[in-house]
């Protein structure tokens, strides 16, 4: 939990709740701070009477250190499992998954390949496309710096090809990005530059996305299965990090009041994309439902929040499953998997290693 990443603050909420949770399913707990080591008690009981908090600019976010070093020293060497409750930066893009994976570590949650997939949208919207699953056009850009005094020479300006190729309104944020941080909707020409600056803090590349209009509906998968559809009816036109993560901004309806055959379709659609993004375990994929009752996807998140607002642990709620039962379902979910590997990889009695060819 925690991190150093501009959503550092979610992390911190989600990993309280989490250590809660999971205390009271039963487990023993070691919450870790991976820029900042243990936390005891009286930390946890901080974060989860202080809510979330603010984002972190992209140049607050804390130093990660030496991470490897950092857990070596904070987790037990007896431990069970590993729970990564890490949004965005290295928690989310694959680099802690990949760290674990060298020191032998076992956790829950999708693996590096799947945490790197569909963290950046630029790969996962591709990965999109060539599986046949509907998702908005887009394209990804470096923003050139403007030169009043060489505007006409030099190669055209990729933002305002990409614009015009797009059309308006558009969507503009950070490609790996998370929460929402650096996310703009566009209207208007003379909104663009200001929406590209604001992403640009957060990351170089830029995704300009075409804008669908319509319901935005969330779906929640754990073990193999697709969780109650839910809709998210946000105070502000789009659904920002203010009515993420602020009570009262945003109506998340469970279940999303759709017809039957839009739930079925959406929550298949949710497991084919978890498949296509190599994820496991758990995580969350968000739709757009447009007027003319197209599905459309917007994003997969490996690693979704867990605090008392989110999204995952309102749709398990939806389904039947109190927060303590969800935490306690994804621990037994990875370990029965992890088991299957190990004796997958484990030779069947009788055999031997082949000798060199």
């Amino acid at each position: 939990m925690g991190g150093a990443s501009g959503e550092r603050a979610v992390s911190l909420a989600s990993g309280a709740q989490v250590t809660r949770a999971l205390e009271e399913a039963g487990h023993q707990v070691v919450s870790v701070d991976t820029s900042a080591g243990v936390l005891d008690r009286s930390r946890i009981d901080a974060l989860l009477a202080g809510g979330v908090g603010r984002p972190a600019g992209r140049g607050d976010a804390l130093a990660t250190g030496d991470l490897a070093g950092l857990l070596s020293r904070a987790v037990p060497g007896e431990v069970d499992l590993v729970l990564p409750v890490l949004h965005g930066g290295a928690g989310e893009d694959g680099t802690v998954q990949a760290l674990l994976d060298l020191m032998g570590l076992p956790y829950a949650g999708s693996g590096r390949l799947g945490c790197t997939l569909s963290m950046d949208k630029e790969v996962s919207k591709r990965l999109f496309r060539d599986a046949g699953i509907p998702t908005p056009e887009w394209e990804v850009v470096a923003p050139i710096p403007t030169d009043p005094a060489s505007a006409t020479e030099g190669p055209p300006d990729p933002v305002a090809a990409a614009v015009a190729r797009l059309g308006l309104p558009l969507i503009v944020k950070p490609p790996s990005g998370g929460s929402t941080l650096g996310l703009s909707l566009v209207r208007l020409p003379e909104e663009v530059e200001d929406a590209v600056a604001r992403s640009a803090r957060w990351e170089p590349r830029v995704l300009l996305e075409r804008f669908v209009a319509g319901r935005e509906l969330t779906v929640g998968v754990v073990d193999g299965e697709a969780l109650p559809v839910g809709e998210i009816i946000p105070e502000h036109e789009i659904f920002d990090y203010t009515c993420k993560y602020e009570e009262g901004m945003a109506q998340e309806v469970f279940p999303a009041d759709v017809e039957e055959d839009v739930a079925r379709e959406v929550r298949a659609l949710a497991l084919r994309v978890m498949d296509t993004l190599f994820m496991r375990d758990f995580g969350r994929v968000d739709f757009i439902l447009d007027e003319a009752r197209g599905l459309w996807c917007l994003e997969a998140n490996a690693l979704p929040g867990m605090t008392a607002t989110s999204l995952l642990p309102r749709a398990a709620r939806a389904g039947g499953i109190p927060f303590p039962e969800l935490c306690h379902r994804i621990v037994v979910t990875a370990r029965r998997r992890i088991e299957a590997e190990a004796r997958a990889r484990t030779p069947s009695p009788g055999t031997r290693d082949l000798p060199p060819g």
